[in-house]
């Protein structure tokens, strides 16, 4: 019987072995006997032979017109769509969630690729009228040279490609180093845009830990630009290191996110809409919908209708098209959301209406099932009602009015997504002022964005960069102002200005 496949970095345009001779394993969260793939457990000097290959071919990488940049670009996305069907299933089996998801995810890397390679063709500058006589002004983006991506577990695809794709479109050059949890995706990627003639040393993947291989890259000052999703804790640690060099820095972290349910909603439609929030990807997307605020008049009401359809979900390998809620990506997330759980169960007036547990027995054995859990009565002051979670939990929490759900919505750390459902369009607009969320939606969920809008927070989710659209741009490049004087005499600007 063959064994798991061994997959390699990519350095300069070759599938390499690290030098440590050392290999982790990707395990199906699903089904822990199946080992997805063999990896490599990298160091600083497969680091430092991929900056190396990055470095050097930014030199004539950048020197690549922009238009010949995208149509690789255009290639690639082509060749993810032919592929859509194999790279879902192999996401699903080391990530998890379910199969209608993971093809999902795949489509955002389609939609993300097409859409960069567009901007080959449209990295507009300014011209600008001078304040003096026969002298021209103009704007021009420049690219920043080496570019490093440290890419989560959730988004396996999804996330590099809306990382990889402005940067390459703008002439930088790549190293991604992706989740330890969810490798074969970005190796898909990567193996793709290989193939489809991204030239050696442009794109290079580094697999292994943090500390090994995460840090090194985050120090090294051959890097002009570190793009990270994950946790604020290690996004706060990125900031501090990529400062003294005064590094671009682009941070995607937490979120604690709200719908807000006025009495006048359709509560059906609320329901559907918390449901998928709530549980879509098992809970593990920063833009969940962990905090549910209901108006009073209509809490007892929502809630009934909203645990009778969580207790419902059938939960397994998202393999299986009836399944409707993945694992847990991995022992020790699923073993974070358990503690979660237990931690409302001690909260002081909290209670637990559905959940609050490990699936067990049968086919449960062998993955990191949790329960999909609603704690009801959640107020401010309680743990459950301000941290992150990123699993299968959500809080219901009452409000009296409209007033005081935004003051609850605006009451954590965070500041990522938030909703309102109502019928009222005044309301809704209102609502749109009032909550300080970089997202926002009127009668949908907290998740759903699409890759032509900037995505981003506020607060501690993020640092004020954005992903995703042309603001993605603004990450991986600086402006350079041209000045042009063709008067044949000295204009010295203000001075000569009269």
């Amino acid at each position: 019987m063959r064994g798991p496949k061994a997959y390699k970095n990519f350095i300069k345009g070759e599938w390499v072995k690290s030098r440590t001779n050392k290999t982790f394993e990707d395990i199906n969260p699903a089904n822990t006997d199946d080992v997805v793939g063999i990896f490599q457990q990298s160091d600083q000097r497969d680091v430092n032979d991929a900056l190396n290959a990055a470095a050097e071919a930014y030199k004539k990488w950048r020197l690549v017109p922009a238009p010949k940049r995208g149509e690789i670009l255009y290639r690639v996305a082509q060749r993810i769509v032919k592929d859509k069907e194999r790279l879902s299933r192999d996401m699903t089996r080391e990530m998890g969630k379910v199969l209608v998801e993971t093809r999902g995810d795949v489509q955002e890397a389609i939609d993300m690729t097409f859409y960069m390679a567009g901007e080959g063709r449209r990295q507009f500058g300014q011209t600008i009228p001078s304040e003096l006589p026969e002298k021209y002004a103009m704007t021009m983006r420049q690219p920043l040279g080496v570019c490093v991506m440290i890419t989560p577990w959730n988004f396996p695809m999804a996330i590099p490609s809306w990382k990889m794709m402005p940067a390459l479109i703008m002439g930088n050059t790549v190293v991604v180093k992706p989740a330890t949890d969810t490798p074969l995706s970005v190796f898909n990627l990567v193996q793709i845009m290989h193939e489809e003639g991204i030239p050696a040393g442009v794109v290079n993947m580094v697999t292994g830990s943090g500390g090994a291989v995460g840090m090194p890259l985050i120090n090294d000052k051959r890097v002009g630009c570190i793009s990270f999703t994950g946790s604020t804790e290690i996004g706060r640690k990125i900031s501090e290191a990529c400062a003294p060099e005064f590094k671009h820095c682009h941070l995607e972290m937490g979120g604690k996110n709200c719908i807000m349910i006025m009495d006048d909603a359709n509560i059906d439609l609320a329901v559907d809409g918390a449901l998928w929030g709530a549980f879509g990807t098992t809970g593990q997307r920063c833009t969940a919908s962990s905090r549910i605020i209901i108006h009073k008049k209509v809490y007892n009401k929502f809630a009934a209708k909203f645990v009778e359809r969580v207790k419902s979900l059938k939960v397994g390998d998202g393999l299986d098209p009836s399944i409707q809620m993945g694992p847990a990506v991995s022992e020790s997330q699923m073993n974070s959301v358990l503690d979660y759980m237990r931690i409302g169960k001690e909260e002081d007036g909290a209670k637990l209406l559905c959940g609050g547990g490990r699936f067990t027995g049968g086919k449960y054995n062998k993955g990191w099932f949790t329960m999909p859990t609603v704690f009801g009565d959640v107020r401010p002051g309680m743990r459950i009602f301000h941290e992150e979670i990123f699993g299968s939990v959500t809080d219901l929490i009452p409000a009296k009015d409209y007033d005081e759900a935004i003051e609850l919505a605006n009451n954590c750390a965070y500041g990522l997504s938030a909703s309102i459902y109502t019928q009222d369009i005044n309301l809704a607009f209102r609502a749109m002022r009032d909550v300080y969320t970089g997202i926002f939606y009127v009668n949908a969920p907290t998740i759903g964005a699409e890759t032509h809008l900037p995505f981003g927070g506020t607060k501690h989710t993020g640092n004020g960069h954005r992903e995703a659209c042309v603001q993605a741009l603004e990450v991986f490049s600086e402006w350079k102002s041209v000045y042009v004087d063709f008067s044949g005499t000295i204009q010295r600007a203000q001075i000569d200005n009269i």
